[in-house]
């Protein structure tokens, strides 16, 4: 095995650890400007100026590499024409540790943003398919998406009423509106309707054309939501105009006019996506099992969730470790006004650094466990061949440039966050013990990597993956401890961490 996980430091010394690389950082850099010399600019107003082109144009001139690159890389694809070579003969489709159960098929949100629902339907289907002896299926993804959507759309609204008084140009006013019903979503979100709703399988609740492309239906929905939220902020303004009104009435009236509004996205979400099953409501499935045998499953979506869809390893008892190197290590994280089901669990994450994401990682998949994850699925990667890894493109030198961004920069100037949620199933350990590459399931279908899978570098993991969901069972005893007593500290509503997968 590779080195134990790394415990966090106390406070008292994690701040003075802090303070000593902030002064460090400082005294570098009074000391390299000390010593560089800057030629006086040749636009004096800031203006961009020919005489800057002239000079970049005579630099280019005496270089034959960026003359090459001239050559090429203006009729050709730069992603294309400088992947590097190395790099996919590194990342082979080989693995020395892996979840010894196959699951099938490989899934497919098409165009919507249900990943993290796909992901988190991905591990569920692990366990379901081993007790009911299964060699093909999948949950219904659509199924908690409409539970979702329509619980995000009560969120919004509830939201709404509680900031009414805030004016309509008010940053968070104008933020909560901007991303009020995204398709994404987090762990915890997840748990909720999990725990909630339960699940179906997907011949119970197929999948609808507005479920696979959910662009259409989402502006939609946005553009009432929107009227409905200035609808209740006139409401709760004539209502409070009026002193003899208690706020508990005020509260109880702007909540009924809240359930007649939400009626209306009702209308809409089951026209488009269907009417789903009621949680509690009986259902009856027939299918084959891998032997091709006939058998049948009656119970409610609850039912099924708790009798199948877990063994040891239950989601409510599994939490998000991160890694955000802008925030203290150690500590307990959450986002404000973030969340689907009002009055649900929070979106926690337990923030430390990044070798215990990887270890996390090892020990699940080692235990029969595959691996919730959420990374910046963007950033040095190959849709179509299923890479992911930091040296994959030779932008540095082919442009003689160099990438000089930390992963926290990265989150601190909006170049990545949490973009996406896929599933880890295995990882080849070298000698040591130690990750070299792991192997990905994703949900775009068996035409993309090495049929729908794909493989991540260890290096990728290090600077793009964010956060990794453990059961507490294998999670370091601290970090448990740091989820279920320590005191979450509050990241505004447009953190990067907020950001949904």
């Amino acid at each position: 095995m590779g080195s134990t996980p790394s415990k966090a430091a106390q406070p008292e010394r994690r701040e003075r650890q802090e303070s000593e690389k902030t002064s460090q950082y400082s005294r570098e850099l009074v000391e390299s400007l000390a010593g560089l010399k800057l030629s006086a600019p040749l636009s004096s107003d800031g203006a961009l100026s020919l005489a800057n082109v002239n000079a970049w144009e005579d630099a280019v001139a005496i270089s034959p590499k960026l003359q090459l690159a001239r050559s090429i890389l203006n009729h050709a694809n730069i992603r294309e024409t400088l992947t590097s070579r190395s790099a996919y003969i590194a990342d082979a489709h080989v693995f020395n540790t892996e979840v010894e159960f196959k699951t099938s098929p490989i899934t497919n949100q098409k165009s919507s943003g249900r990943c993290w629902l796909f992901a988190t339907t991905n591990v569920l289907r692990y366990n379901i398919m081993k007790k009911l002896n299964l060699s093909n299926f999948q949950l219904s993804q659509s199924y908690l998406f409409f539970w979702d959507k329509l619980n995000k759309s009560n969120y919004y609204l509830e939201l709404s009423i509680q900031h009414a008084d805030l004016p309509i140009d008010d940053r968070l006013v104008y933020y909560l509106a901007d991303e009020l019903i995204s398709d994404g979503g987090q762990w915890d979100m997840a748990v909720n309707l999990l725990e909630t709703y339960g699940v179906v399988p997907q011949p119970l609740y197929p999948e609808s054309l507005h479920s696979s492309l959910s662009g259409p239906v989402n502006t939609l929905l946005k553009t009432k939501l929107r009227e409905h939220a200035l609808i209740l902020r006139e409401l709760a303004k004539s209502l409070r105009a009026d002193t003899s009104i208690t706020e508990e009435t005020t509260l109880r009236v702007l909540r009924s006019k809240k359930e007649e509004l939400l009626k209306e996205v009702y209308v809409v979400m089951s026209a488009t996506l269907g009417v789903p099953p009621r949680p509690d409501e009986r259902l009856t499935w027939d299918y084959y099992d891998k032997d091709g045998k006939p058998a049948s499953w009656t119970g409610t979506p609850r039912e099924f969730y708790k009798a199948y869809a877990y063994d040891k390893y239950s989601p409510a008892d599994s939490f998000s470790l991160i890694n955000d190197p802008r925030n203290q290590y150690g500590e307990l994280y959450t986002v404000d006004k973030l969340g689907n089901l009002w009055g649900g669990r929070p979106v926690l994450y337990v923030n430390t650094e990044i070798e215990n994401l990887k270890q996390a990682v090892v020990k699940q998949l080692k235990a029969g466990q595959p691996v919730f994850f959420g990374c910046d699925v963007g950033q040095f990667s190959d849709r179509q061949a299923g890479v992911m890894d930091t040296g994959l493109f030779e932008y540095e030198a082919a442009f003689d440039i160099k990438f000089g961004l930390t992963k926290a920069d990265r989150l601190r100037t909006s170049e990545s966050s949490m973009t996406h949620a896929m599933v880890i199933s295995g990882v080849h350990l070298d000698a040591s013990g130690r990750p070299v590459r792991y192997k990905v399931e994703n949900s775009w279908g068996d035409n993309v990597g090495e049929r729908g899978y794909f493989v991540m570098s260890d290096a990728w993991f290090e600077q793009f993956v964010y956060q990794v969901v453990v059961p507490k069972a294998l999670a370091p005893k601290e970090l448990v401890q740091v989820f279920e007593k320590g005191e979450a500290k509050l990241l505004p509503p447009w953190d990067p961490m907020g950001s949904l997968a």
